[in-house]
């Protein structure tokens, strides 16, 4: 278990969701006939002008305005995902001065597929916790990728994720402690140079996904001495529908305990800030004292899990930003046809 020496917490916290959707029935009808179920009803897609970078910088103000501090505030911008624009050239350096920070900081990218997003989150605590900083603003953010006709495709989806870093006893919601539980799974990879993942269908749920979530999170558990019973909430990365019920189970969470996530069944959400969306979406509807458990999870693999607890801070700042459900609230669906000219899938040769 990590603990930080100084007490850290979440100051501030925003998302972003597109716009724009495609009905998992559409993505059937072209590679299916439209025959069997499909795994959630939408998913969300990046509109043509828009990029992690983009969708990074507006969930960022998203968490500046809940925190009510200024960018020249933060001592690191941290961007994690596995579609960042430029190969060469940090994300980070873009976000940072489009929110107005200063150059005195730090500022960079980070990798680990769907928790690249929870690593930033850890280190912005280790950072903060040390008196390094004083603000980290940690982003988990992702374009829609998937291999056309790949069972992928359904859930893939676009969005990001938030979540401003700082002392406890400026917090909405403090982090308790948090740990890291990693192997060399390989379920899911892309080589450089491959325009989309690939993954080894017999590794996906086990040994993968229910090993590495379910490692961590017990260990996390023990370490504190709680039982699932303790908390309030539970989040868990959300790659279908059936995979964080299913590990909720095994783990010994109850259905009322599953939190409302960005609704995975509506709505795709395999993006590196998935499970991050997912507590932004529980502090929501949180109240003071609630308790949330987060673990997220990682292709790779690795799991991040961690322990929050909620305050009165959270009440009012709450309503400083647009809410998750806002940002589902404004679905504008498009055909097979526009979703494949923005997001690529059509190369001219």
């Amino acid at each position: 278990m990590m603990k930080p020496s100084r007490p850290v917490g979440l100051i501030g916290y925003g998302v972003y969701v597109p716009r724009y959707r495609i009905a998992a029935k559409e993505i059937a009808r072209i590679w299916t006939d439209g025959h069997g179920p499909v795994p959630v009803e939408a998913k969300s897609v990046p509109g043509p002008d828009e990029d992690t970078v983009t969708m990074s910088i507006e969930a960022a103000r998203n968490a500046l305005a809940r925190a009510g501090i200024r960018a020249e505030q933060l001592g690191a911008v941290w961007i994690g995902s596995e579609s960042h624009p430029y190969s060469v050239k940090p994300s980070g350096t873009i976000v940072s001065e489009a929110l107005g920070t200063s150059p005195w900081i730090s500022s960079g990218d980070w990798e680990f597929a769907c928790k690249a997003g929870s690593e930033a989150l850890t280190a912005g605590m280790a950072m903060v916790g040390s008196g390094m900083a004083d603000y980290v603003m940690a982003i988990g953010a992702d374009t829609a990728q998937s291999r056309p006709g790949d069972a992928l495709e359904y859930t893939a989806s676009a969005g990001a994720a938030a979540l401003l870093v700082g002392p406890a006893d400026q917090a909405l919601a403090t982090i308790d402690a948090t740990v890291s539980f990693v192997t060399d799974t390989p379920d899911f990879f892309r080589r450089a140079e491959r325009p989309y993942p690939s993954h080894g269908n017999r590794f996906t749920g086990e040994p993968a996904y229910f090993r590495t979530i379910q490692s961590a999170a017990k260990r996390l558990l023990d370490d504190l001495g709680r039982t699932p019973s303790d908390f309030t909430y539970a989040v868990f990365h959300q790659p279908n529908a059936k995979f964080p019920q299913a590990v909720a189970k095994r783990l010994g969470f109850s259905d009322a305990q599953i939190a409302p996530g960005l609704l995975s069944p509506q709505i795709g959400n395999t993006y590196s800030g998935a499970a991050l969306s997912g507590l932004c979406a529980t502090l929501d509807v949180a109240k003071p004292g609630d308790t949330i458990f987060v673990t997220s999870y990682g292709s790779g693999a690795g799991s991040d899990a961690y322990a929050l607890t909620v305050t009165e801070a959270l009440l009012e700042r709450r309503e400083r930003a647009p809410l998750a459900a806002a940002y589902l609230a404004r679905s504008v669906f498009i055909d097979y046809a526009v979703y494949a000219k923005w997001v690529g899938k059509l190369v001219m040769g």
